[in-house]
């Protein structure tokens, strides 16, 4: 079951032309999958979206793809969904560093991922990218994390990293097992299109309104969001089965990102640093508070944990194997900076 999005994409003949490699991409609606749904159509792929009757499809309505209907906790709607399909790529994820349910969490990115990935196995897809993160790479003392370091499950400081790490492990069993699998790693994506927006858009949005008044002192790599949907073609093209990419770029601390927030839209940077116990603190409150009223907090115990954790990546592998780009990381914090201001996340402060 699937409807067509508007054509005309500067790709004459996309659609119908059976010539053109098929892939069906999870999470197209999303930050990461809209930006790889635009790659592999700027490479001529025939795209297909899987969407749920209640997403939001506005970032596809001017794009030449198919979307089809379909869940990740609904088999019959997965096995249709992979069929006649060369590449598949699974980028769809819950990403939130609080849930009022984990269970709702794990369905999604273990179950879930399990389901679809043995549905594409059996339907004979012939390349799978997973999108897994950067959360599920492990970073020894001192050291750069590599693809070669697996974080423990009994490390996860989250519902979300645990996830991650369960459905990673699942992924690999399913490769030992003869799959067609690439795994792919991305750290912190930045830029334009952040619509739910994801933790990390939150932050820049906080920041553009004012409502970041002090920061814990976090240590991330940050990479632009085309640069990581470029990687998932990349994956898929050059990447090795069963190997996995981590898809990076710069390690700044959070104070580092965000003078260059501060220089890309103008607005002046937060000046007081929190220590990890205040903002401890902080987050227990905030969690109770979102225990109580049902909605997220602006702080919460999850998010704290994860930034406590360096989480400072080499990228190496992917920049060598796969020609991973590096692209101007201030370029893409402008980007997102401009996005938000123009699509009114920015309701109060320096609108510029």
């Amino acid at each position: 079951m699937g409807e067509s999005c508007a054509v005309g994409f500067g790709v004459p003949g996309l659609l119908g032309d059976e010539d053109y490699m098929r892939a069906l991409v999870t999470g197209g609606s999303g930050f990461v999958g809209y930006h790889v749904t635009r790659a592999l159509l700027e490479q001529g792929v025939q795209v297909s979206v899987l969407v749920r009757p209640t997403s939001d499809r506005s970032a596809l309505a001017n794009l030449p793809v198919n979307l089809v209907i379909g869940t990740l906790d609904d088999e019959p709607s997965l096995v249709q969904a992979v069929r006649n399909m060369d590449l598949l790529f699974h980028v769809a994820a819950d990403y939130r560093l609080w849930v009022p349910n984990y269970g709702a969490m794990y369905d999604v990115n273990v179950s879930g991922t399990l389901r679809l990935l043995r549905a594409a196995v059996t339907a004979g897809v012939s390349r799978i990218v997973y999108t897994s993160s950067a959360v599920t790479v492990a970073c020894p003392p001192g050291q750069l994390g590599t693809e070669q370091d697996f974080l423990p499950l009994a490390a996860c400081r989250s519902g979300y990293q645990r996830t991650k790490v369960l459905a990673e492990e699942a992924v690999w069993h399913l490769i030992k097992q003869g799959a067609p699998i690439t795994i792919v790693n991305p750290s912190t994506p930045i830029g334009a299109g952040d619509r739910r927006p994801t933790p990390t858009g939150k932050l820049i949005v906080d920041f553009l309104n004012g409502n970041l008044p002090a920061y814990l002192d976090a240590r991330f790599n940050w990479v632009s969001v085309e640069d990581v949907a470029v990687g998932h073609w990349l994956a898929s093209t050059r990447g090795r089965v069963g190997e996995r990419y981590i898809l990076g770029h710069q390690n700044w601390t959070l104070s580092e990102f965000l003078a260059v927030l501060s220089e890309v839209s103008g607005q002046p940077a937060p000046r007081i640093r929190i220590p990890y116990s205040v903002a401890y603190a902080a987050g227990a409150v905030g969690e109770l508070i979102g225990k109580l009223t049902r909605t997220e907090p602006r702080a919460s115990l999850d998010g704290v944990r994860m930034a406590r954790a360096p989480m400072r990546y080499d990228s190496s592998k992917a920049i060598k194997e796969l020609g991973l780009p590096q692209s101007s990381l201030r370029f893409a914090a402008g980007e997102a900076v401009q996005w938000f201001r123009q699509h009114g996340y920015v309701t109060k402060g320096d609108r510029k």
